[in-house]
């Protein structure tokens, strides 16, 4: 019979994974708990204008749709930030700002053909929502490093960069929009020569020239920003520069200098974030397991204009980099007469969580044999009249 796998970009969870996904899972929410966080959630299936309002950050192709009996399109939830603005600027409406939410859901994207992306996405985040300037972005990421190191995390780092920083200076190319989304994808993955290449050949006049060719090299510590200083005089640049150094200032104060750098090629989303944007990355772990920044033109395509900062750290992603849990095996198999299950329960109810297992088997010897087979050392026999062990 030939073997049933499961759909491109899924996969199973076996036992020690399944508890450790449910554990990072509880520390990641209890810190977002203790910042002052409620919790929220959305439907797995969403009507797919609720997406399309993303722009590119959303692409169509991506999404996973369904049709349903009206013929409407629907698709399956591909970003939780997007069905919480919308609560938000519905059921919440009347609520006070600003509103501290956070979620633990999965998303669903189209994966690419062996291309070893997922297309479910267990992520656990929060929105920090009508909250604007240094203050609210700095918490943002002091809660994403809080998260990371509840989670007994040996080496992780945030890096951050600014999404204003990119705009203004390719804004100085004169370049049309599929140009400047041609730069920007070379920049986002870091194609030196081909980005050199094609500035080098259009664009070797601008003013900006120079500060584009280096951009994707600009990573580092508090360094980045003083070369970054020095190659553009656009004050939209230096003015995210101006922010991205105050929200540095903040989370040094806080103790969180050591665990945070700079990126100025984070230019991923860029129809979708306004500001400052960072990345988080885990010793072990080959992915980005932590992606967020501000967005603060998105909540008014929902009706309620307010500033917006968030994060989404990816579950599978800080749990590959822990070691699986192993999962205890049971000491002892109970054979208990008809009339005894009561008192088997009661029995296995007294013990660890695991360690006796109730025998199935109609008579001792099956169960003596399935003891052995399983390679439980104990067995267990319950009768109306007593208890008695035996070694298998």
């Amino acid at each position: 019979m030939a073997m049933m796998n499961t759909p491109e970009g899924t996969r199973d969870l076996l036992y020690g994974e399944c508890q450790l996904y449910r554990t990072v899972r509880q520390e990641l929410t209890a810190v977002f708990q203790r910042c002052g966080y409620s919790e929220i959630a959305t439907p797995v299936v969403e009507y797919y204008n609720v997406f399309s309002k993303a722009g590119r950050s959303v692409p169509e192709e991506g999404t996973l749709k369904i049709i349903d009996r009206s013929g409407r399109i629907l698709v399956l939830r591909p970003d939780c930030t997007l069905p919480i603005a919308r609560v938000t600027a519905t059921h919440l409406q009347h609520e006070p700002l600003p509103q501290r939410l956070y979620y633990d859901e999965t998303i669903f994207r189209a994966a690419t053909v062996n291309a070893g992306h997922m297309s479910e996405v267990d992520q656990c985040g929060v929105e920090l929502i009508g909250a604007d300037g240094t203050r609210a972005d700095a918490e943002a990421v002091a809660v994403a490093l809080e998260a990371l190191q509840s989670c007994q995390l040996q080496n992780y780092r945030i890096e951050l960069g600014h999404a204003a920083f990119f705009r203004a200076l390719a804004g100085e190319l004169g370049a049309d929009e599929i140009q400047v989304e041609e730069i920007r994808a070379l920049i986002e993955q870091k194609s030196f020569a081909a980005l050199d290449d094609l500035l080098r050949e259009q664009y070797s006049d601008k003013p900006s020239y120079q500060a584009l060719c280096r951009l994707s090299r600009l990573f580092g510590g508090a360094e980045v920003l003083a070369e970054a200083r020095s190659l553009t005089d656009n004050p939209a640049a230096l003015q995210a520069l101006d922010e991205l150094s105050a929200i540095y200032d903040a989370l040094c104060a806080a103790g969180w200098g050591a665990y945070v750098g700079f990126d100025l090629g984070l230019v991923h989303q860029l129809d979708y974030y306004t500001g400052m944007v960072f990345c988080g990355y885990v010793e072990g772990s080959g992915h980005v397991v932590v992606t967020g920044g501000r967005y603060d033109a998105l909540m008014g395509k929902f009706g309620r204009s307010a500033p917006a900062t968030g994060f989404a750290v990816d579950v599978a992603g800080v749990a590959g980099a822990l070691p699986v849990q192993e999962v205890k095996t049971a000491h002892k198999l109970v054979h208990y007469e008809a009339g005894c299950l009561g008192a088997a329960m009661k029995l296995q109810c007294s013990a660890g969580a695991g360690e006796i297992e109730l025998s199935c088997c109609e008579n001792e010897e099956e169960s003596r044999r399935l003891a052995h087979q399983k390679g439980i050392p104990t067995l267990v026999v319950l009768t109306a009249s007593g208890v008695r062990e035996e070694s298998v």
